[in-house]
């Protein structure tokens, strides 16, 4: 237990100045209420550090991070980098392969007083972040599609015993704190040979969990279950690309995108990035909704809180979703959520219940 914790912080493009810091001063808040102080670092990431440093990620700062555990991460809009940069492999890209944050989690959760299509949705998707059908995760230089003929593209999908061993771990250990229930998912019909073995392996590591209850679906047949009875679930297990577009779907269920928080780890590094992306055309406006932001910290502090064996941070993390709930339930939400409130008007009324 540690009564200082230090943090990185990366603020981004777009809006990621915007909602990185009301996440900040939460989390500054709930933290304290906990006896811990916070020590930010603030490090150049992004189309700044472009203009500053002439990289997107900059060596210095890929080594400054080298001494942190816990980092907050704005959004990237690397789309609109001039080039070479925006050929280049995106800032958020480097990151995950350089710290070898194999473990995405997204949960979707509805939040009381905000519209969701599925109001008793509350899950936890485990998806696998280090290689699978997407192609810049499946070699060790360069990406996994080529083209042998200017009329003829291929790609490759990697799946590997290890990967999907300590994924499926995560999983495991996750509904252990939940409600006890993993669902595999796959499409181990099509894909026999890769995502039968990350099936496969996923059931080996079932059995030392006998405690959780297992079952699968195949990722067609999970994403109309989602919208028919998404409140049957509760901790879903799948591979990069299946995970990626499921917790899309799962963050509109639970009322939008703009929910939509997420952590990218390993077992000594924690990143927490909402999933949302830089949103460009409000950026500076105050319109900007930083409620994914502030509960990807929230799950970072959870993720802290079991590394650490501190209780503490596990209550802070607590403290700053029941905050959001009471905002939100007093009416106050910005105007992608019905709401009229601007991002610091959002932020003010968050740190006074906190």
């Amino acid at each position: 237990m540690v009564d200082v914790l230090q943090v990185a912080v990366l603020a981004g493009d777009g809006i990621g100045p915007e909602v990185v810091p009301v996440a900040m001063v939460a989390a500054e808040k709930a933290l304290a209420a906990q006896g811990i102080r916070v020590q930010w670092e603030m490090l150049p990431f992004g189309r700044s550090a472009i203009d500053s440093h002439g990289e997107s990620m900059p060596t210095s700062t890929l080594d400054a991070l080298d001494g942190f555990e816990m980092m907050v991460v704005g959004p990237h809009d690397s789309a609109s980098y001039p080039e070479p940069h925006r050929s280049a492999a995106p800032p958020g890209a480097v990151l995950r392969k350089h710290f070898g944050l194999y473990a995405n989690l997204r949960p979707a959760q509805a939040i009381p007083h905000i519209p969701a299509t599925a109001p008793d949705i509350d899950l936890l998707i485990v998806r696998e972040n280090s290689e699978g059908l997407y192609a810049d995760r499946n070699m060790a230089v360069g990406a996994g599609e080529f083209m042998p003929t200017p009329d003829v593209a291929l790609s490759v999908g990697v799946v590997t015993r290890q990967a999907s061993e300590r994924i499926a771990e995560r999983a495991f250990e996750a509904a252990r704190t939940r409600r006890g229930h993993v669902t595999v998912v796959h499409k181990a019909n099509v894909l026999r040979l890769t995502t039968g073995l990350f099936r496969d392996v996923c059931f080996e590591v079932a059995q030392r969990y006998p405690e959780v209850r297992v079952d699968q679906q195949h990722v067609d047949a999970m994403a109309a279950l989602l919208v028919r009875r998404p409140g049957d679930f509760d901790v879903l297990v799948t591979e990069n690309l299946f995970g990626d577009i499921l917790s899309d779907l799962a963050a509109e269920l639970s009322g939008s995108l703009g929910l939509a928080s997420s952590i990218n780890c390993s077992d000594t590094r924690v990143m927490a990035q909402a999933v949302h992306g830089a949103a460009p055309d409000i950026a500076g406006r105050g319109l900007a909704n930083p409620l994914a932001m502030i509960s990807s910290v929230a799950s970072a502090l959870d993720w802290a809180a079991t590394r650490r064996a501190d209780p503490r941070l596990a209550a802070a993390a607590a403290s700053l979703r029941a905050g959001v709930a009471a905002t939100v339930a007093a009416g106050v939400m910005t105007p992608d959520l019905g709401g009229i409130a601007t991002t610091s008007e959002f932020g003010d009324r968050l740190y006074s219940v906190l």
